[in-house]
């Protein structure tokens, strides 16, 4: 035998040991120069479509209007829109009949002709039908909403309270009242009337320009909760130091009670400030 065979042998095997480490060193090369082409492939498709995708739109909330709470100005709506209303109240309410500036057909006050706020779900009004007007019976608040139905009913309530009831007690109240009326006659537009401005040279204990001025913030907060409307007659009734004016006054010895010219001016705001 050749001796070089063997060694010729040996050099064909090392060799071929090399071809093979060369293919997979070159097979490596080749997945790694694929795989980077494909990753900038994909870097540049992601660049066009953020491109020509459209921009997200910030989304804008809408404003919350706010609730409508106090009776605008109105044109004079006249004596046909004050024939369309109920007054329901205390004896700051009661001298709309006894004086005659509407008839007691729509004056809704206990035979006694006052009322205290929190005494609104047991007290009887003293009620007259329009249909039989000198004839009158004891109803509940609800049952004369029930049968009567008023267009608008305007609510001065509160004066008798201010002096023991504190906010929350005195909203309550006033709620609860306003929400049994609408359960009873759903159809019917509320107006919660400020509370008059008192002399506090004449008014009971307790009872004060101060409490006054809180009670009516507390009513239009009511209003505000209730969906119905607010209607301030105060500050028109009161003088340059924030009393009831005495040209208002009807000379009772509490300093709270309108008289005719009083009314008057009460008269006078509802029809400007209608509830349409």
């Amino acid at each position: 035998m050749n001796e070089r065979s063997p060694q010729r042998a040996r050099a064909i095997r090392i060799i071929a040991v090399l071809v093979v480490l060369i293919a997979a060193e070159l097979a490596v090369l080749v997945y790694l120069l694929i795989d980077r082409t494909d990753s900038r492939q994909s870097a540049a498709d992601q660049s066009v479509a953020d491109q020509t995708a459209p921009a997200e739109t910030a989304t804008i909330p809408t404003p919350t209007a706010e609730p409508v709470v106090d009776l605008a100005p109105t044109a004079d709506m006249g004596q046909e829109y004050i024939d369309k209303l109920v007054f329901l109240g205390d004896s700051t309410t009661y001298g709309l009949g006894f004086y005659d500036v509407v008839p007691f057909t729509q004056v809704w006050t206990p035979a006694s002709g006052t009322m205290a706020l929190d005494n609104w779900a047991i007290e009887t009004i003293d009620y007259r039908d329009p249909a039989s007007p000198d004839t009158s019976e004891s109803l509940s608040i609800i049952d004369c909403a029930a049968r009567c139905r008023p267009d608008i009913l305007v609510i001065t309530l509160g004066v008798n309270g201010i002096a023991f009831l504190d906010e929350a007690s005195f909203k309550q109240y006033y709620t609860d009242l306003i929400n049994a009326v609408l359960a009873a006659s759903p159809d019917t537009k509320i107006i919660c009337q400020s509370l008059y401005p008192v002399m506090d040279s004449k008014a009971p204990g307790g009872i004060d320009n101060a409490r006054v001025n809180a009670a009516n913030v507390w009513v239009r907060d009511v209003a505000a909760a209730t969906g119905t409307r607010y209607l301030n007659s105060h500050d028109l009734l009161m003088d340059s130091t924030g009393n009831l004016n005495a040209a208002y006054n009807n000379g009772d010895d509490m300093g709270i009670h309108l008289n005719p010219d009083g009314f008057a001016v009460v008269m006078q705001n509802l029809r400007t400030h209608a509830y349409q």
